[in-house]
């Protein structure tokens, strides 16, 4: 499993979507050491979340799981060494030797590399844009026979704006939730996430034109614990991104005449 480990697409317009959590693979010198159960570390990561970040032109998709690298954290804590940095899980079997982790934290700095000159050569084309950071998260960690988790602390959409500039952005913001939530979706800022490591580094290289949504979708379209996904629930969240979209253009093209 020693492809590439991301694929960064470019195509027209303002829009980036972005799934950093998408992936599943494991490079070929982490494998003998992983300890997690497939399933369970299935669990943890964002499937299908790569989907989801199908309705932009301009895609940025990982494929390695971010037991591997994770790289909406900071570089110094993109690796879980500990069942502290992960949920109390017990990763590894055995240790991970510095070469390994070297070799892996060298990947954290060449993909905000890589994505920075895509976001700079963005900038240079179209002035404001937008990154769509897509994620997901459980909701179901009673285990699979219990109730849900208070739906009023884990909204279907968490939009998270923690580093953003919100009196610069505020009003895309607020078109963007309105357009996702036109369906029915509970569509809440701030709620259970803020972003991580993607939306603040968009905010701190491009202040004057990057907005990040940092988005986190309840698992609502697939099963957690067995990983078993509901196509037509899936489709139906992907509609409701695709219909954000002329909003956030015509908010952007606000932000240009300003």
């Amino acid at each position: 499993m020693d492809r590439s480990p991301w694929v960064i697409q470019r195509g027209n317009g303002p829009i980036v979507a972005a799934a950093l959590h998408a992936g599943h693979g494991l490079r070929d010198d982490i494998r003998p050491h992983i300890a997690l159960p497939d399933l369970e570390r299935l669990r943890e990561e964002d499937p299908h979340t790569d989907v989801l970040a199908n309705v932009a032109p301009t895609r940025v998709v990982v494929r390695r799981s971010r037991f591997e690298l994770d790289l909406n954290r900071p570089c110094d804590e993109s690796v879980c060494l500990e069942p502290d940095d992960c949920w109390g899980l017990d990763v590894w079997g055995t240790p991970l030797s510095e070469e390994i982790l070297e070799r892996t934290r060298k990947l954290h700095s060449r993909f905000y590399d890589e994505v920075g000159s895509l976001l700079q050569r963005i900038e240079n084309d179209h002035g404001p844009f937008v990154v769509l950071d897509i994620h997901s998260y459980n909701h179901r960690r009673g285990g699979p026979g219990a109730e849900p988790d208070d739906p009023q602390l884990n909204p279907e959409v968490n939009v998270g704006t923690g580093s953003m500039d919100r009196d610069r952005w505020g009003h895309l913001v607020d078109r963007f939730m309105k357009d996702l939530g036109r369906g029915g979706l509970d569509v809440r800022e701030n709620v259970k996430f803020r972003g991580r490591r993607l939306a603040a580094f968009v905010h701190e290289t491009f202040p004057e034109t990057g907005c990040c949504l940092a988005l986190e979708f309840k698992k609502t379209f697939m099963d957690e614990h067995t990983g078993e996904v509901f196509p037509d629930r899936l489709a139906g969240l992907k509609r409701s991104l695709e219909l954000t979209l002329p909003g956030l253009i015509d908010q952007l093209a606000e932000s240009r005449a300003a």
